[in-house]
């Protein structure tokens, strides 16, 4: 039995990473989860992640939301601390729900909308959020309802937003289909992929 930690920003992107793991490592794998509201925890505790990736693999996940791109990104988050192989750390760019709406086909079967809809090139949204939510306008009565805030609210979403999200990622969300549409996401699963050779051989 294999054993990681997977550390995330949220609910959701937990759950890609959960479905990532499973995908390119295996069924057969045990994973701890460490997880608090935002990025701010994850960056905090990168001395201590590299430290436990001396022992065990260590999955984390982020968003690169505002930040200039990845690189630069990462080097911050980095600042004198020295990546063991075991720590895969990756960016979505720019966020999770970039990653879920790269796998159009299922994306807009999931909210009943045409493939049309769904933007080819996810990465290069400004607000991949907001753009899931304006999609889901046009869903299924019962999902629009969860996805998109309820008029006068300003919450940027549904209530039900990540328990449906969450859903559709556990039954449908195929990451390597979608990595054809997601170059940091091709970029993940490739690096899983390359921990899971490491690890089982």
């Amino acid at each position: 039995m294999t054993f990681l930690y997977l550390a995330t920003e949220d609910v959701l992107s937990e759950a890609v990473g959960l479905k990532m793991i499973h995908t390119e490592i295996g069924e057969k794998v045990e994973i701890q989860t460490l997880r608090r509201n935002g990025f701010g925890y994850l960056k905090s505790k990168m001395h201590d992640f590299a430290g436990m990736a001396a022992r065990n693999v260590i999955v984390l996940l982020t968003d690169l939301d505002a930040a200039k791109c990845a690189p630069s990104m990462k080097a911050d988050w980095f600042h004198k601390i020295d990546q063991p192989n075991k720590f895969v750390f990756r960016i979505a760019v720019r966020e999770t729900e970039s990653w879920l709406m790269a796998d159009r086909v299922h994306f807009s079967d999931f909210l009943g909308v045409s493939q049309n809809a769904v933007p080819q090139d996810p990465e290069t949204l400004v607000d991949p959020k907001a753009k899931l939510v304006d999609i889901a306008r046009k869903a299924k009565r019962d999902l629009r309802s969860d996805l998109v805030p309820a008029r006068g609210v300003r919450a940027k979403q549904g209530i039900g937003y990540n328990e449906v999200l969450c859903g559709f990622v556990e039954r449908m969300w195929d990451c390597r289909r979608a990595s054809q549409n997601s170059d940091s996401l091709r970029r993940a699963c490739d690096r899983l992929a390359s921990v899971a050779h490491h690890i089982t051989n």
